[in-house]
């Protein structure tokens, strides 16, 4: 059958809600009013959801977090999402309510600074929002939000410090800028490819700190 084609019109294929951006944002206000948990974090619970970590350290290369958070946990340097393994293919209420990711993720972070030389777990704090039902939809548009609200230095900047083990067969590649800067996880002393140089990426974090403060 012979069709006739159509002028393009971009306003017909435009979509917008206002209810959506006001969820949106009732969400990250949901966020920003949860409590606050200092590591070690060792309670064990149910659920998926996001998270992000503040530092609080008033000396190293991070210390003008430790001031920025200091009446406030305001500016986190990292925010993340938990979601189960098979999430992606079958998004069921049974994977999501009998999940342990989100605070399996937040003991495997706990794990990572504590195994690097220069960074101190008692320096960071967490907060975190767990997702139930068909409320784990906006998992992934809650994380964007908050990652581009807050420009976390270790999303934005500092690239790396989420990443897992390649494992066998992947350690071509070069370790992060996260794990140059943060030496001592195992899995990233194996990877054999050329990493950025340590003075380049430091002198990335100082305009960093810089646009930070310039926010309004």
């Amino acid at each position: 059958m012979f069709r006739t084609a159509q002028t393009f019109d971009r306003i017909q294929h435009l979509y917008s809600n206002d209810a959506f951006v006001e969820l949106l944002k009732d969400a990250v206000r949901f966020f920003n009013g949860t409590p606050v948990h200092t590591f070690p974090f060792g309670e064990t619970f149910l659920g998926t959801g996001v998270y992000a970590l503040y530092y609080t350290g008033t000396t190293g290369i991070y210390s003008k977090y430790g001031e920025l958070n200091r009446l406030a946990y305001n500016n986190p340097i990292y925010v993340g999402k938990a979601v189960p393994k098979g999430w992606r293919q079958s998004r069921t209420s049974s994977l999501v309510q009998q999940s342990r990711e989100l605070c399996n993720r937040l003991r495997e972070h706990q794990r990572n600074l504590e195994t690097v030389s220069n960074l101190e777990l008692g320096d960071f704090a967490c907060r975190f929002m767990i997702f139930q039902d068909s409320s784990s939809d906006m998992i992934s548009t809650i994380e964007s939000a908050l990652i581009q609200l807050h420009r976390p230095l270790w999303n934005r900047t500092l690239d790396g410090f989420g990443n897992h083990d390649p494992g066998r067969g992947r350690y071509q590649q070069a370790k992060s800028d996260w794990d140059v800067i943060h030496a001592g996880r195992v899995w990233a002393e194996k990877c054999l490819g050329t990493p950025n140089p340590e003075k380049q990426i430091l002198e990335r974090i100082a305009p960093y700190f810089e646009s930070l403060e310039a926010q309004p």
